[in-house]
């Protein structure tokens, strides 16, 4: 995958990109909204890394791509997974790097990428309740809310918010 934004490049992991995968997961934000996303050690990164590139030529994903600033510096990432009910969304920009609607950019870039290649017509959001930053991505790339309260979460029963894109 290669998508171009004004000031982002969506690409493909390379195992190179463990350290940066490490270090963007350890911040506050990431730790309280995806635990399951958080790599301890750089060797931790380095086997999720792994396992994302032998992915990348199936159909079944998950399918996570790093999001590079122009200068190739590595600020999170853009993913699409499947889920019970389909496919779902998923994003985290680092925490130095938030708020300057970076997560929203790569969003709306993806989104239609995904949606030809694995010929959808809608794809689901999904996020903790309390996951302000979160529901304004959705909200601002065109996703619909549709539910709030409790449901799975990360195989737990949370507050969450459910949110559906569709063509």
């Amino acid at each position: 995958m290669y998508l171009k934004t004004k000031r982002l490049t969506i690409t493909d992991f390379t195992p190179d990109m463990a350290y940066d995968v490490h270090i963007n997961s350890l911040d506050e934000d990431n730790r309280r909204f995806v635990p399951d996303e958080v790599f301890e050690t750089v060797d931790d990164a380095r086997e999720t890394v792994e396992f994302l590139i032998s992915r990348y030529g199936g159909n079944e994903g998950p399918f996570v791509h790093p999001i590079l600033l122009n200068d190739d510096t590595n600020i999170g990432y853009v993913q699409l997974v499947p889920i019970e009910e389909g496919w779902e969304i998923g994003y985290h920009i680092a925490k130095k790097f938030t708020g300057n609607g970076y997560a929203t950019e790569a969003v709306t870039a993806f989104l239609p990428y995904m949606l030809d290649k694995m010929k959808l017509s809608e794809i689901i959001g999904i996020c903790l309740s309390d996951n302000i930053a979160s529901k304004k991505v959705m909200e601002k790339c065109g996703f619909v809310h549709k539910f709030e309260g409790i449901g799975d979460y990360q195989g737990e029963k949370k507050e969450i918010a459910k949110y559906i894109y569709r063509r």
